[in-house]
């Protein structure tokens, strides 16, 4: 009998790490196909925008899921201007990924996207106070190389690359602050305000950017709204479903998407240094992730 019962457990596991894997394509791919539906709105409209409208209706799906999921408790929060500080550094690192999909082809803004867990660590080391060892600090140095190649300073740096590298500085310091609130909050609590205050933030730039679009570039918005909602979702049940080392690799298939998008839609082929820089960046991006999944294991 315990011999079954720990046969059981272990095709239970095997399952729920298959259903995970599965959600987090799902989700990389929802995502990626969110950046598609802005980047065809084109430049024509104020990032912000796109942000307010994108958080209001993803807003709509996730925040019932939550009060659902986590009831009345994901109200209570020790720490509000924490929300408040998390949710503007988000709203500006949306804003930022956005503009940078309207004005460069979506490879070349995945490839810088994916150095985020590079500055993230970089940034709990200034913040956080932790410790890092010479292989982490080697990774660390080796993914801000291929950050440098993605974006090709000597060749054809574009304004473009710089708004994805603020976005990608913005959202590593969100990683850091939602660090820091999860230490008191729980994470219903921390999407419910991300979600609330995004829309109040976006929300209250409107006066100065908002132009009313046509259905055409209406029906845009809403398709990104939506399939970014399932893609937060997705992800959300990714994490609860597999240990995040699992999941960690299957991030990187955005590049996949970014590269299929350009190419079918917009006939673009990425260049060489788009793929060479998102080749070094995935790699440390993985070995920082091996390094502090030995760590949390120790």
């Amino acid at each position: 009998m315990p011999e079954t019962r720990l046969a059981a457990s272990a095709d239970t596991s095997r399952r729920s790490t298959a259903l995970g894997i599965l959600a987090m394509t799902g989700a990389v791919a929802c995502l990626a196909t969110m950046g598609m539906f802005i980047k065809l709105v084109g430049p024509d409209y104020s990032p912000f925008q796109a942000t307010f409208l994108r958080n209001s209706v993803a807003a709509c799906m996730v925040v019932p899921m939550i009060l659902w999921t986590g009831g009345m408790a994901a109200f209570k929060t020790k720490h509000p201007w924490g929300h408040v500080m998390r949710s503007t550094t988000g709203v500006v690192g949306n804003a930022s990924f956005f503009q940078a999909y309207a004005l460069i082809p979506m490879a070349s803004v995945s490839a810088v996207a994916m150095s985020v867990p590079i500055f993230a660590t970089l940034f709990a080391i200034l913040f956080l106070g932790e410790k890092v060892g010479l292989h982490r600090w080697g990774a660390i140095v080796v993914g801000f190389m291929g950050v440098l190649v993605a974006l090709d300073p000597g060749g054809s740096l574009q304004v473009g690359s710089l708004f994805a590298l603020v976005g990608v500085v913005c959202w590593a310091l969100t990683i850091i602050m939602v660090k820091k609130l999860s230490v008191t909050e729980s994470p219903y609590t921390i999407v419910f305000y991300y979600m609330l205050a995004g829309v109040i933030v976006a929300g209250a730039i409107m006066p100065f950017v908002w132009i009313t679009p046509p259905w055409e570039i209406m029906r845009y918005y809403l398709a990104a709204g939506v399939i970014g909602g399932c893609g937060q979702i997705l992800m959300t049940t990714a994490i609860r479903l597999a240990p995040a080392s699992v999941i960690t690799p299957f991030e990187y298939t955005a590049i996949i998407w970014a590269v299929t998008y350009d190419l079918l839609i917009w006939s673009a082929h990425p260049s060489t240094t788009t793929l060479g820089g998102a080749a070094i960046v995935i790699v440390t991006g993985l070995y920082i992730a091996h390094r502090e999944t030995r760590r949390g294991q120790a």
